[in-house]
């Protein structure tokens, strides 16, 4: 099973193509640019508590026979945060200093 690799930064919605960089995710798959995720989450995921890890790339070539973008498409549902900038804010500053490992 693939990962997703949703198209967007759920918090300002930039658009995240399979071989970004810049895309973090968490276990859950929620999906933000680098620059939210330092500047506006602090590395708490508003979803789950979790933190972030840089989103692996999907190859564009098949190297290997079925994996590659062509073959396993990325996603093209755009996701957005349920929860309002406030409350994000709040949930992170409260948890921030605790390692995402020991949430």
């Amino acid at each position: 099973m693939a990962l997703q690799l949703r198209p967007n930064c759920e918090y300002c919605d930039t658009d995240l193509p399979p071989n970004s960089t810049e895309a973090r995710i968490c276990s859950y798959e929620c999906t933000f640019c680098a620059e939210c995720v330092e500047t506006k989450l602090h590395n708490v995921c508003p979803n789950c508590g979790g933190g972030f890890t840089p989103r692996p790339i999907r190859p564009a070539r098949e190297w290997r026979p079925g994996a590659c973008v062509a073959r396993q498409p990325p996603s093209t549902k755009r996701v957005h945060l349920k929860y309002s900038l406030e409350d994000i804010a709040a949930y992170s500053a409260r948890i921030s200093d605790i390692p995402p490992q020991e949430r």
